[in-house]
């Protein structure tokens, strides 16, 4: 064991409240979720920064030690990496993702280049038995996933968030929704289930006017899967019924077509019926043609509008309302009507219901 100080605590160590000074153990369980320290050994001018535990974003230069924490990533728009098989002192990682997720890269996007190598210094850890030095490795999460969660919205409505693929305007969409729906009175609850640790975008959530907000890392959980996405969600949605909201919106992370669970979530019959209603969010007509008939045909989901990138301008719409038939509103530059459009929606499902 040996002391150190650092100079970057990602936000995927949010709940291990770590100071900058650290005691490391040599020994490394290749564990996902296990916090490590390690030495950035480059520069970078893209995708160099560092969401921090306060959420603040850093830039990252080459001597920076920074705590992360082992996972694995499948990002299309990014980089994609896998967890380590074994690691000792000095053994080279990179990061894969702006939260802090460390891993061995496999492949990278053009856009973001490639990525920080690192070297591996040492195990974080924590102190649990009070008044004894007897460390243990420091790991993710407020608690541990149950697994075998029972979903109670508790008469909650849901508001869901899919989108075709990442940066397909899902956050701005939720964001949009949160700020009118808080506008018209309502206590808005938000999560995100699926992804790569990242906070950003519940934190965004919570400037829209979101009272609670949760993401899957507080479970413990570095990447989702389809093995774990479900179990997440019913926690997710379960935890924070038990605080009252007048609404949850969730947004699934990543698209429809992924590896990061949403699949498996929107398969569950439980958790669609716990959904009273899903809004598609697609990059371009295209894509929202495909996006509605795999809800359609896969899930048996009608999708109540649909937004993003494919929205941006009147060619986008009138395609999208011509050969789907659906609503097409745009978060950015008509959030106030989308919002709307969802609140409308929330009192004619109460009115059905008395």
């Amino acid at each position: 064991m040996r002391s150190i100080f650092v100079d970057k605590v990602a936000s995927v160590a949010q709940h291990s409240d770590l100071s900058h000074e650290l005691r490391l153990s040599a020994d490394i369980p290749c564990e996902e979720g296990v916090l490590i320290a390690v030495r950035v050994l480059n520069n970078k001018t893209r995708y160099n920064q560092l969401e921090l535990t306060s959420g603040r974003m850093a830039t990252v230069n080459q001597g920076d030690i920074v705590v992360g924490a082992l996972g694995h990533r499948k990002a299309l728009l990014g980089y994609s990496g896998h967890l380590p098989q074994e690691l000792e002192v000095g053994s080279m990682i990179q990061i894969l993702n702006i939260g802090g997720v460390l891993g061995l890269c496999d492949s990278a996007n053009p856009d973001v280049g490639a990525p920080f190598d690192c070297e591996v210094l040492g195990t974080v850890l924590h102190f649990p038995y009070l008044g004894e030095r007897i460390g243990v490795p420091a790991r993710v999460g407020a608690k541990e996933l149950d697994k075998n969660a029972r979903l109670d919205t508790q008469g909650v409505p849901v508001i869901a968030l899919a989108g075709t693929c990442m940066d397909s305007g899902k956050t701005a969409a939720a964001c949009a929704i949160i700020s009118r729906l808080r506008h018209r009175g309502m206590k808005v609850a938000a999560c995100k289930a699926t992804g790569v640790s990242l906070r950003r975008d519940i934190l965004a959530m919570e400037d829209a006017g979101a009272a609670d907000s949760m993401i899957f890392s507080d479970l413990g959980i570095v990447t989702t899967t389809a093995k774990n996405g479900p179990a997440l969600t019913r926690a997710l949605l379960s935890s924070l019924a038990e605080l009252q909201p007048d609404v949850i919106v969730i947004e699934l992370g990543d698209g429809l077509l992924g590896a990061y669970g949403v699949e498996a979530i929107l398969a569950d019959e439980d958790i669609r019926d716990a959904f009273t209603a899903v809004i598609l969010c697609a990059n371009d007509p295209v894509a929202a043609w495909g996006g509605v008939r795999i809800l359609r045909e896969q899930f048996d989901i009608a999708p109540v509008v649909i937004t993003g990138p494919a929205t941006d301008n009147a060619v986008g719409i009138d395609q999208i309302r011509e050969r789907l038939s659906l609503p097409a509103i745009n978060a950015l530059s008509d959030g106030v009507t989308l919002g709307d459009s969802i609140a409308d929606l929330l009192t004619d499902t109460e009115r059905l219901k008395s």
